[in-house]
């Protein structure tokens, strides 16, 4: 029998979690509301008890910012997110006490880029990056193969953008920095800018223009930062088939044909693509933290 691993996609308005031995074998999905930490994380160690000794090992792709730093004394922390009653929670330790298994931790992006490397967009490629655009906006990759940390982790969604006030006189989101972009890009930036959730506005309303703008722009600097060997972008704000074209077209305008490589003009459908798992990538990048913590290694760079 195969090893039997645990995955937890701790989002800010869910929790998904599962139970399986890889993408093709998951037993068991639940999807529970984010509302305290208290009632929330009940409800999920709740889920995985009787799996029992079967459970060789839980993930957690959560929402941050997050320590992911092996030794601090807030290592597994949820540290100063916006999200209310959710600062400085140590959730690693929490799941761990219950569980008594060992438990990986990282961003919900560097899980997901991780799941894509083992099992999907990111096969066998060293250096690639994977963006969420959604309720907030985050990046995680992999170099070298092992998952992106430094400092801490990238926070790739608040990267500063060019904004143009006399086009986009919306101020921005984020209660950091306003139009960085998060603030200037995600789901509730959106719906905030045009009074209307990105998913009722129709494929010629001047919002998308505009949101592919953003995005071509970040993917853009991304790229001449990080010189990944795929983009994988994913999220609920990308799910239209109209925008795709869009961001992909305003991606190549900036670069500016600074870089002649096929994959970054002709061929950027193969190159700018959207997650192979599907919006799965998430919990299925815990089980690939989990995988990792029950061989005991941390793979980061």
């Amino acid at each position: 029998m195969p090893p039997l691993y645990g995955g937890i996609e701790a989002g800010g308005t869910k929790f998904v979690c599962a139970v399986g031995h890889g993408p093709d074998a998951l037993l068991d999905e639940v999807r529970i509301p984010t509302t305290t930490p208290e009632e929330t994380l009940a409800r999920v160690v709740a889920f995985f008890r009787p799996y029992g000794a079967e459970l060789c090992a839980v993930g957690i792709a959560s929402f941050g910012p997050v320590d992911v730093r092996p030794g601090s004394p807030t290592y597994g922390f949820i540290t100063t997110t916006p999200k209310p009653g959710w600062a400085h929670t140590p959730i690693v330790h929490i799941v761990a006490e219950a569980l008594n298994v060992p438990v990986g931790f990282d961003t919900d992006v560097n899980g997901a880029a991780l799941g894509e490397h083992l099992w999907g967009a990111g096969r066998g490629l060293d250096a690639f990056l994977y963006l969420t655009v959604g309720t907030g906006i985050g990046g995680g990759g992999l170099v070298n193969g092992k998952r992106l940390h430094g400092l801490l982790h990238p926070e790739m969604g608040h990267m500063r953008l060019p904004h143009d006030r006399e086009r986009d006189p919306f101020p921005g989101l984020c209660p950091f920095h306003g139009d960085c972009l998060e603030g200037l890009a995600s789901g509730p930036a959106i719906e905030a800018r045009w009074g209307r959730p990105p998913h009722t506005l129709p494929p010629d309303h001047p919002a998308w223009a505009l949101e592919a703008e953003y995005l071509g722009i970040a993917l853009a600097n991304l790229t001449f930062v990080f010189s990944p060997q795929r983009l994988v972008v994913g999220g609920g704000v990308m799910q239209p088939p109209h925008l795709w074209p869009q961001v992909r077209a305003a991606f190549v305008r900036a670069l500016g044909n600074y870089v002649d490589l096929p994959a970054l003009g002709q061929h950027v459908e193969d190159y700018l693509v959207p997650p192979h798992l599907g919006p799965r990538a998430g919990v299925l990048g815990a089980i690939a933290l989990a995988v990792e913590a029950a061989r005991g290694d941390t793979s980061t760079a």
